[in-house]
């Protein structure tokens, strides 16, 4: 079984586009916007579709966002079921300032879930589940859905049989207790789990191995930007150096990292290795503009190097 499958309990409509200059109360006169599929565990299938794994994206979606989403992941081949709510899928604003170079990101709050429509998504990922090779939960939460939501997933996962990989943040992370085979914090939320400040590197893999002592999870994969990553694990901690480039965009480098990770696993690499074919993705989405992702042949180019 090599297919993932993710979860995104709030998707976006991505669209990016660009202006001479952004400034207060003027009409801002735009370049033809580009649409994507967008949300953390969309974005994740995405990447690991371009990759050549088979994925399919469960997700709830409403109105007309929430409708283009499911058509250009049609377009795209990527799998994907869309489970209908009342509410509208939001949307989010890339511009790119042409003058100065700057990226202004605007994202826009997703639609309440109630408890019935929260439930179908739980049902739905329960069917995908049946035959995947892992789960991946990815994103931010919307209203209604509690801070403790990622705990059901986990529970179901076990139920399954399956390993769930997570991320997100704030206090949907927070509130993680166990059931996680791998989590991918930034340094920011790894503070924010081990609930103080870090200032170096011997903090760093001292936090990142808490988590795997406390059963939060049984692989850590901290993603440092510009300094690459730390891999802990219970055979240890490991830091992998990041790939130099000129980024034109980080829209969606950390669901790419995520996204190489998984690929590199379910082609039975060494997590080390996943882990360096994951900070090649992540690169490789740093040379492509406004809100697309990584591209295979960069991909492998930079695993190489």
């Amino acid at each position: 079984m090599t297919r993932i499958i993710t979860l995104t309990m709030n998707p976006a409509l991505d669209i990016a586009t660009s202006t001479d200059q952004i400034v207060p109360d003027l009409k801002l006169r735009c370049d033809t916007p580009r649409y994507d599929p967008g949300g953390g565990g969309i974005n994740v299938a995405r990447a690991i579709h371009a990759l050549g794994v088979d994925a399919l994206a469960v997700f709830p979606a409403g109105g007309a966002a929430g409708q283009l989403i499911g058509h250009l992941l049609h377009q795209e081949g990527v799998g994907h079921s869309a489970v209908p709510i009342a509410g509208f899928t939001r949307e989010s604003l890339n511009v790119v300032e042409r003058e100065s170079g700057k990226q202004y990101r605007f994202i826009l709050p997703g639609p309440p879930i109630d408890s019935l429509d929260l439930q179908r998504c739980l049902d739905e990922l329960a069917a995908a589940a049946a035959d995947a090779a892992c789960i991946v939960a990815s994103g931010s939460l919307p209203p209604g859905v509690p801070e403790d939501f990622y705990n059901r997933v986990a529970e179901l996962a076990r139920r399954q049989g399956k390993r769930l990989v997570l991320d997100t943040s704030g206090a949907a992370l927070k509130s993680v207790g166990s059931g996680v085979y791998l989590l991918k914090p930034s340094l920011s939320e790894l503070e924010s789990l081990v609930g103080r400040p870090i200032d170096d590197e011997h903090e760093e893999e001292r936090a990142a191995r808490e988590l795997i002592e406390q059963g939060r999870c049984e692989i850590a994969v901290v993603s440092l930007g510009a300094r690459g990553a730390i891999l802990a694990s219970r055979d240890g901690v490991e830091r992998l150096p990041a790939i130099s480039v000129t980024a034109k965009s980080a829209v969606g480098a950390g669901d790419s990292m995520l996204a190489g990770i998984l690929v590199g696993l379910v082609r039975g690499s060494s997590l080390r290795e996943a882990v360096r074919f994951g900070i090649a993705a992540g690169t490789a989405a740093l040379l492509a503009a406004g809100t697309q992702l990584c591209r295979r042949d960069d991909v492998e180019r930079l695993y190489l190097r």
